[in-house]
Order: structure tokens, then sequence, then C-alpha cells
């Protein structure tokens, strides 16, 4: 088994999981006694043999190294398949092939593969089958057939462990699934009446070192026929390093592995990997209470059942995930759509939040951008809190959380019992952050015995053992959310992508914004200068002081509208409120203030408004008033000459409902979709209005959402409207 002098090389070291982990157990230096193994070089010569083989074999003298294999009195049959072997390798490797052969009364199943250069030749003593071939294979055929049917993952598993049962008669059989912490869960059983079940126990990763992994991933199957067999020494290979039995069916296990497994009661046993895309996705565990061997054809059935039980999972998995991504690409793209024709980033995401939350598999969703903070999702402040100042010290893209231990030391207990955090920066410039959140997962585990290794001290010094007890051990699992699928992980940074190249044409966009606000600035603003100017020298000349101060005043009148304009819009893109303090207003009177400031400024301006006598509101009146003088002035500018503006004010319960209507021509649809961006210049022809900058829409429009309320365009019998509307709810300021 293990080479004798492991524990002993290794007594003065720490006992820890690695003791385990690091036990060579494919080069054991010995088989399980019921076979044989001879090992032959590149010319056919005998390098190494089990010290069982003369007598297994009935040779009638020892073997002699380096005798050629024609001289050990084989089958025939072997030495064409040993020699087969020894042409078919291909960088030092075969693969297995199998015969049957008898010596003597034994029946034998010769398995002969190479490996390292060395062909490899096993003689497994094979029973007597109860059933017949053709019954066998139709068994293996009907169970394979039912596994190809089943429609789940939970549904094929069920049935694997049933129909292997029934193939090789072991008194249990369960199939593990490993989770993402590498730990086991039995998720379907198959028994004895007798035994007690151990369906939903969990077994801790150490259970399977990864040395132990690996060999299950390369080497699907594996037997042990007695756990109290002695072990059987390999002889031959003096000075050679020892023979590595990673693809042995004989191979001797590890002694540790024989304990654990006499612990649970267990006298035989079979285990078949299920490995999907080269991982050790699960397993099915095969335990006996008594001594038994699987002839090699039936666990060669068996594992052809696993491949095609792992296909089916592959590819159920395969559809879910594709299913998945496919919906999540939607996502995607209505998230862009959002984040490129959207004034307000944060209330843009928000917007998407219940799907976003649904593709990433999370309870809420909090979203930062330019210092605003948007919450889906019942998050309390506090813990919003928590989770924005997390970010601050973050220096990369995606910050993966899934248990409270992983948040900063300071913070842990701010998160309360949304432990887990999927982070994803999607604009460093604006400290741009979408936090996707999972709770807390308060677990009840099932363990099967306590999952803790104990120290034995021994003659070779102390050592980890298993556990002396499997009865069920519970444990409640707390401040662990449910970790991050690897799928969830892909769509996230699917997302994350997609956001960045947004991100990327709004700055773009902005620039661009940026220096056309100073080309139109300094063609603007040089307008009412040279007015200004003009009337200046007038009086200067001794022309008309009351023409040349209404010059002057009309123009610092226009140059202060547009200052005031552009400070507005860097409040906003500071993301800085617009409005000051809100309190209760009478919206009818502001209105008629209004229209009679427009009938003084604009004499030929017409003018109709229909309101009742009272309308109370919660508002900023100075900046309410903005909104409803930009759109009458939007009105006059772009509508019929000469025909009537009308403005209806109307309260119920519902709230606040402010209509602006002109004769005019129906707004183009590309037009449309860019009414609130800043600086269009849709009255770039319009002589009436050759000043504007095409930010009123866009001011009005954030006015309106800080009060909570909407701002919407319309196209009805020859009339544009705008329609503003006030909740009932009162907006407070924040």
């Amino acid at each position: 088994m293990t080479p004798p002098d492991f524990f002993a090389r290794n007594a003065d070291a720490p006992v820890t999981l690695d003791n385990c982990a690091d036990e060579p157990i494919h080069i054991p230096g010995s088989i399980q006694p019921h076979g044989a193994i001879l090992v032959f070089g590149s010319a056919a010569q005998l390098v190494s043999w089990s010290v069982n083989a003369p007598a297994l074999l009935q040779w009638p003298a020892p073997p002699v190294l380096l005798a050629a294999v024609d001289e050990l009195g084989l089958d025939a049959a072997v030495v064409e398949k040993i020699r087969a072997c020894l042409q078919e390798l291909e960088d030092g490797e075969a693969p297995a092939s199998m015969l049957e052969t008898m010596i003597g009364a034994q029946d034998f199943d010769c398995i002969v593969h190479g490996h390292e250069g060395l062909v490899i030749v096993e003689y497994e003593c094979r029973e007597r089958e109860a059933d017949s071939v053709a019954t066998f294979a139709l068994k293996a055929h009907t169970a394979i057939e039912r596994l190809k049917r089943q429609k789940s993952v939970a549904a094929l598993l069920a049935s694997a462990v049933d129909q292997v049962r029934q193939i090789t008669g072991f008194d249990r059989v369960m199939a593990y699934r490993f989770r993402q912490d590498d730990s086991g869960e039995v998720v379907a059983e198959a028994r004895l009446d007798t035994l007690d079940p151990y369906l939903g126990r969990r077994y801790p990763a150490s259970d399977i070192p990864a040395q132990a992994r690996r060999l299950y991933v390369i080497n699907t199957l594996r037997m042990i026929g007695d756990m109290g067999y002695t072990p059987v020494p390999m002889a031959g290979r003096a000075g050679a390093a020892p023979l590595d039995m990673s693809y042995c069916v004989l191979r001797s296990v590890s002694p540790i592995h024989v304990e654990y497994l006499r612990n649970m009661g267990v006298q035989a046993s079979m285990s078949i990997s299920i490995v999907i895309s080269g991982k050790l996705w699960g397993m099915i565990a095969c335990h006996h209470m008594a001594p038994r061997r699987v002839p090699y054809a039936i666990r060669m059935a068996c594992d052809v059942m696993a491949q095609v039980l792992a296909a089916s999972v592959q590819s159920l998995e395969t559809r879910e995930r594709a299913a998945l991504t496919e919906r999540a690409a939607e996502v995607r793209t209505r998230v862009m759509q959002s984040l490129l024709h959207v004034d307000d980033v944060a209330a843009g995401l928000t917007a998407c939040a219940a799907e976003i939350c649904n593709s990433l598999g999370a309870g809420a969703l909090v979203v930062m951008h330019g210092g605003r903070v948007v919450v889906h999702g019942p998050v309390p402040a506090d813990v919003v809190a928590a989770a924005v100042a997390s970010m601050q010290s973050e220096d990369t893209d995606v910050v993966e959380r899934s248990a409270r231990r992983d948040w900063p030391a300071a913070l842990q207990q701010d998160c309360g019992k949304w432990v887990g955090l999927l982070g994803l920066r999607y604009d460093a410039a604006a400290n741009g952050w979408l936090l996707a959140l999972r709770e807390e997962q308060v677990e009840l585990v099932r363990w099967g015995g306590k999952p803790d290794k104990e120290i034995a001290h021994g003659p070779l010094g102390p050592r980890l053992t298993p556990r002396g007890s499997f009865a069920e051990w519970r444990e409640t699992v707390v401040d662990q959310a449910e970790p991050w699928e690897p799928t969830r992980l892909l769509i996230a940074r699917q997302l994350l992508a997609e956001m960045h190249r947004a991100s990327i044409t709004r700055h773009e966009q902005n620039d661009r914004a940026r220096a056309q606000l100073f080309a139109i600035l300094g063609h603007d603003l040089r307008n009412p200068l040279q007015s200004i100017s003009m009337a200046a020298t007038v009086l200067e000349l001794g022309g008309s002081k009351e023409t040349a101060g209404r010059r002057i005043k009309a123009s610092s009148g226009r140059m202060e509208r547009l200052i005031s304009q552009v400070l507005d819009m860097s409040m906003i893109n500071g993301g800085m409120r617009l409005g000051g303090a809100v309190a209760a207003a009478d919206l009818a009177p502001i209105l008629a203030d209004l229209a009679d400031e427009f009938r003084s400024a604009k004499p030929n301006i017409v003018l109709n408004i229909e309101s009742p006598p009272q309308v109370l509101a919660t508002i900023d009146a100075d900046r309410l008033a903005q909104v409803v003088s930009n759109l009458i002035s939007n009105a006059y500018h772009h509508g019929k000459i000469g025909q009537a503006i009308d403005v209806h004010l109307v309260q119920n319960e519902a709230g606040v409902t402010l209509d602006v209507l002109n004769v005019g021509d129906e707004i183009a649809e590309e037009t449309a979709r860019t009414l609130y961006n800043p600086f269009k210049r849709l009255s770039a022809n319009n002589v009436r209005n050759k000043g504007g900058m095409g930010l009123g829409l866009y001011i009005a429009r954030q006015i309106m959402l800080e009060h909570g309320g909407t701002i919407d365009y319309t196209y009805q019998a020859s009339h544009v409207r705008f329609t503003l509307h006030l909740p009932v709810a009162p907006a407070t300021s924040d």
C-alpha cells in the first residue's frame, strides 16, 4: 500500500490535512490480492510483478527479471495483446483492452494497458456470474435507455442509483453531487431497508484529498473487493522508480481510506466518477456490508452508464445555462438602451433593476452614479451606506463577496443579513457601481459524522485519522450567502462589458457636448453683447434712451437665461439637486402670474389659461414656475404664428396635471427620442428662437424627477402637447 516509510518520513511534520493530501496514493507499491500484475518494458521483457503472480498464474519456477514475454508460458492471446499494446504506445500511453482467459480452473479478466512507456498486464480473478451474458447485456441496455429518458438532473441521479444497484447487487448505492466548495452531498440513494439512510447528508471536501480527486478524474472506476485484504507487494524493480498505478484496477488503496470505510461498516466498495468538462462533478458510490467483487465487464457497463449520465447532466445544464444567458442578453440590451438614451443613469438602471436582479440571481440592487444612490429592494439605509462605503477602497471592477468575513473588517456587522455582494464598477470616472446583493442563507447542514479528522498516535508518530462515527451531526451555518455561481459571474462580466461601452459612449457624447457648449456660448453670448455695445454707442451719440434701454434690458436678460441654463446643467451633471426646500403652494396664482408676464413681454401671444380657483401642491414654486415658463416659451417659439397656446391645470385624486398645447407639426420620431437630451439644436433654423441651446427640456425633466413627477410629449389632432404630472404624495428634499 502506501510506502512504509511515508508516515515515518512525515512524523515530525505538523499534523494537518496536508498529511492526507501528500500521501502518494498513485504509487502504493502493492495491489489488492484478488489478482496479479505483470509489467513489461519496451522490449517486451518482464521488469516487475506482484509477488503472488507465480502462484496465481501457476508458474513452475520463480520469474526472472528481464525475461522475454515468450518465456513466461502465458496464453498466446495474452502475448499477442501485450505486443499489440507495445505497438499502440503513443507518448508512452495506450488505452486499456480486456480479454478473458483461464489458468487451471480459475477464470481471469486480463486487462492490458500502457502507461509511462510500460505495458501493465492485470490478471483479475473472476467469479462465475449467476446471469448469462445476454441477460446482463439486456439489463445494462435497459438501464442506459432509462437514463436517457430523464428530464432533470435529480431524476437522472435517482434513476442511476436504482439501475446501478440492480446491476451490481450492492447493499447501498448513493449519488454524490459536489458543491462549489468541493464538499459532497448525497442527493440520491438506493439501499437495503435495514440500512440507515444517508440521503441529504454532506461530507467535507477534505474527505477526498486533491490527489484522490485527480485519480477519480483520470480513472473513473475503482473497486475494493474486501476491506480486510492484505496488500500484495510488487517485486522486480529494485532501484527503479515505484510503478505508477493510476490506471490499474488492482491498485491498493490508502490505509486512511480503508479505515474510513471500515468505520462506516463497509466491507466492499465501488466508486464511479461523474466527470464533466474535465472536473469531478459527482460520484456514484456503492457500499456492501460483506466482501463483494463485481466482474470487470459489469464494472465497465456501470462506467458507460456514468458517461451517459455525465453527458445527460452536461446537456441539461448547458440548456439551462443557454436559456439563462439568452434572457441575460435581452436584459443587457435594455440596460444599454437605458444608459444611452436617458439623462439620469441611476434612474435608467433602476428601471431595469428587477430584470437585472433576476439575471444575476440577486435579491436587491444598489445603483451608484455621480454621488447619487438608488436602491431597488428591501435593503435598510444603513446597509446601503455600508455597501457604498465598502466600494470606496476597491481598485478592481468586479467585487465578489459570499460571506460576512469577505467584507472589510470595520463593515462586517453593518452589512446586516445582506452578506452576499457582487459589485460591478461600470463607470470609474463617475464612481458608478452596480451592487447586486444576496441575503444570508441560514442553513441546517446534516453532516455524515462530525466533519473533523482526529489525531492518532501510533508506532510511526502522530497522524490524522478519518472519522470514527458517521452518525448524523448537525450544524447551523450562518453569515453565508449562496455563492455566486460561475454562470451568474459570466453574465455579470458580460453585463459589465456592455455597461463599460455605454459609459464610454456617454463620456464621448459629454465631451462633444462640452465642446459644443463652448461654441454655443461663444456665439450666443456674442449677439446680446453686440446689442448692448450698439445700445451704448447709440446713447453715446445722443440716440433714444428708451430704445437703447429696452435693447440693453432684453439682451442682458438673454445673457442671464443662457448662463442660468449652463449653471443648472452643471448642477445636474455634478449630481446636485436643482430644487430647494419644498412647501405647500397654490399653483393657480403662479400660473396667472406667468400668463401676465408672457402677455406683457410678447404682446402678440394668444395664451388661454384654464385653471380651478385653487390648486394646492407641495413643491418648489420657483423651479416649477421655471418648468411651466419653459413649456410656454417653447410653444410660442415652435408653434404656428398667431395660433393660441392653451394651458390646462387639473387636480384630482391621482395628483396634479398641467397640459401645455400649441398648434404645430408633429415632432419627428428620431427627434422625439432626444427631446430631453442637452444641446439639441431643434430650433437652429427657427428665426424666432436663434439663441436656444436645447437645455430647457433637459432641465425641466430633472426638476420634475426631483418632484417625483413626470413630463411627457404627445401629439393629438394638430396639437403638440406637453404634460406635467405631480403625484399626490409630497416630494421631499434629500
